[in-house]
């Protein structure tokens, strides 16, 4: 981890400390920036995946038609090993 001085917003901060749920500066800056980069890659997995929609590579329909899922538990809720197992 690397230390640097900056200035920072103190209302800014505390805003996004509050949004956070952090009580410190660091944690509130080290959550924010995970927070930001998170963001930004389930925004670019969202736009990949309208591109694949967009040229008939992803089928929608198929993925949101519950009736082709899977259950994950038998009767007693214990997640089934499935058949290679």
């Amino acid at each position: 981890m690397s230390r640097t001085v900056i200035d920072l917003d103190d209302e800014a901060l505390e805003a996004a400390a509050k949004e956070l749920g952090t009580t410190t500066k660091r944690d509130t800056i080290n959550t924010a920036l995970r927070e930001i980069t998170a963001r930004y890659r389930r925004l670019r997995a969202l736009a990949e995946a309208r591109e694949l929609v967009a040229d008939g590579a992803l089928d929608v329909d198929v993925l949101l038609d519950k009736s082709t899922f899977r259950p994950i538990g038998g009767q007693d809720g214990v997640r089934d090993a499935g058949a290679d197992a």
